[in-house]
């Protein structure tokens, strides 16, 4: 293996330290961005039996915002839940921007790795046939195969190595992209039934937007569903 490395030039060094950072990466993300620590199942019942029982205080909000991402959205609603509807969502929606910030992190540098990999493959290849065309026109001329198959070697083994590196980087960006989206959706779900839950007046009418409550029948056309 280091002999590959090595016929590969100087070129792998930064290939080899982008596959590093990916690997690092990739089971970071793999282990935070799991479902039960991201969204903890029956979050929203445990918060409603709290507040219908009038248990809820602040040592529970303070575990929420220690306990997930959702734990996080779902105590910024609660602090401002004697508020108005809208500055409880606005509350939330605040939140809930950083705990995407969060969620997202590492993944553009995952994404750069992906990107960048095979193109220093392609700049090993274009050192590598450098190197074969100065044995070429040199005093050796065609009469050195070996040094003419160094200069060949340098660029096969760099490509390869670049593609490697940017595969698996390219899929699992996209992967953990669509994990985070779906996450998110989860998480907009649950904060939806909290609000409806503490603010359950859809009844009467409200200076919201329109589509606000066209929101709300749709959610109460579900539950009755």
């Amino acid at each position: 293996m280091f002999e590959i490395i090595k016929a590969g030039g100087w070129v792998m060094i930064p290939i080899l330290l982008c596959s590093v950072v990916a690997v690092a990466i990739i089971g970071e993300r793999l282990w935070a961005l799991q479902r039960k620590k991201v969204c903890p199942q029956h979050l929203v019942p445990q918060v409603w039996q709290w507040v219908k029982n009038n248990q809820l205080e602040g040592v529970h909000i303070a575990g929420l915002m220690k306990d997930s991402p959702l734990g996080r959205i779902l105590a910024a609603g609660l602090i401002n839940r004697h508020q108005d509807r809208a500055i409880m969502k606005e509350s939330i929606e605040d939140v809930g921007r950083h705990v995407v910030f969060d969620l997202e992190r590492y993944l553009n540098t995952l994404g750069t790795i992906a990107a960048v990999s095979p193109l220093l493959g392609l700049l090993g290849t274009v050192t590598g046939i450098i190197r074969s065309f100065n044995v070429i026109s040199g005093a050796e001329g065609m009469g050195s195969p070996a040094l003419l198959a160094g200069g060949i070697s340098e660029a096969l083994i760099t490509t390869a190595a670049g593609m490697m590196v940017a595969i698996p980087s390219l899929i699992c960006y996209r992967y953990f992209r669509g994990r985070v989206d779906e996450l998110v959706v989860y998480m907009e779900q649950e904060a939806l039934k909290l609000v409806e839950i503490l603010h359950g007046d859809r009844g009467r009418e409200r200076d919201a937007d329109p589509r606000e409550r066209d929101v709300d029948l749709l959610v109460s056309g579900k539950k009755r569903a």
